[in-house]
């Protein structure tokens, strides 16, 4: 491996755990309660449970920035004037700040607590799931991908200067590109199959994921819990990566190393959204090895564990019972601690 370096770009916390963003159930204050509770990086809880509006594309959409967002034949499409589901989608986002600032309050938070993060759905993803006026997906059409980036970005910003000036709280924002392998492979669902959406090069996604973090200021961390692709991540060094572990093959870890290498921060998934029927001693001691048996594997020092870690879920844990969420996010802190003190 090459000398390693530090990054410039992310402030992102490490040697803690957080989540992956959405919670069981409906109720905001009881999601909030958990995260603010059970994570050294607590995040904005979503709660996809509540139905549309309250979903990753739905959520997004109220974040955007005069882009109003409708919901038609189970589809999400760009519409003229705001509607129903954008008001909802913005009342639910509303409600969770809510909650989570009376957390802090009661919580008596701060301190260790100092850094909030919050989640949407990535620019590329919502373009490949959401329609134009006309019914093709957003993301064939290069003009209006770029609109509704900066749409989001600015969103994002407002969201995030909304928690700091309520919370006194930095933020650090995570963005979901679930499908965007699909859109490097070409392989978005088009409005119909005499039609198909072509491929989006690389080192395009680069640069406009580039430019939107430039956009939001600031820390970002891309997510996905997809396999990984590594050619579009090697080019993007303003975002800390977060991945599900499991995932991966042998054919991974140069991907990982290198990542790892040049110093970035890495969330690492790896506790089960589902409880495994484990202690939680012996959980926690089997994900620790995990980790350490990983980085022997790639060939470097286990301190990269305690100086560029996150340690999270395997994805959200809206699927989760309220027990096993909770313990989920207690059991992450575990192994963040217990890899932080190799």
């Amino acid at each position: 491996m090459s000398e390693r370096s530090v990054p410039a770009a992310p402030r992102i916390p490490v040697a803690t755990a957080t989540g992956i963003g959405s919670m069981p159930g409906t109720d905001p204050r009881e999601a909030a309660t958990v995260v603010t509770g059970e994570s050294g990086l607590p995040h904005l809880p979503e709660l996809p449970g509540r139905g549309v509006g309250g979903d990753l594309i739905g959520r997004t959409a109220g974040l955007l920035v005069d882009v109003p967002v409708d919901y038609v034949h189970r589809t999400y499409r760009l519409a003229v004037a705001p509607t129903v589901e954008t008001r909802r989608a913005r009342d639910y986002l509303r409600w969770d700040v809510d909650a989570v600032e009376e957390c802090w309050e009661t919580g008596g938070l701060g301190g260790e607590h100092e850094v909030l993060k919050m989640q949407a759905c990535g620019p590329y993803t919502f373009a490949a799931h959401v329609e134009l006026r006309g019914g093709h997906k957003v993301i064939r059409d290069g003009g209006a991908v770029r609109d509704i980036a900066a749409s989001l970005a600015a969103g994002l910003d407002e969201q995030a200067q909304d928690l700091e000036r309520r919370l006194g709280v930095r933020t650090v924002v995570q963005v979901d590109e679930p499908s965007i392998g699909a859109v490097i492979d070409g392989t978005v669902t088009p409005l119909t199959r005499l039609d198909p959406i072509a491929p989006i090069p690389v080192p395009d996604l680069q640069a406009g994921l580039e430019t939107f973090a430039a956009q939001v200021r600031r820390p970002m961390l891309l997510h996905s819990c997809a396999q990984p692709r590594w050619d579009l991540l090697a080019g993007l060094p303003s975002y800390a990566v977060s991945m599900d572990l499991t995932l991966l093959t042998e054919r991974d870890y140069d991907g990982l190393g290198a990542l790892l290498d040049s110093g970035r921060v890495l969330a690492a998934g790896v506790v089960p959204t589902t409880d495994p029927g484990q202690s939680r001693t012996e959980l926690v001691d089997d994900l620790v090895a995990r980790l350490q048996g990983l980085v022997d594997r790639i060939g470097l020092p286990r301190t990269v564990l305690r100086d560029q870690l996150l340690v999270t879920p395997v994805c959200g844990l809206a699927g989760a019972s309220p027990a096993w969420a909770a313990r989920a996010l207690a059991v992450a802190g575990d192994v963040a601690e217990g890899v932080a003190t190799l």
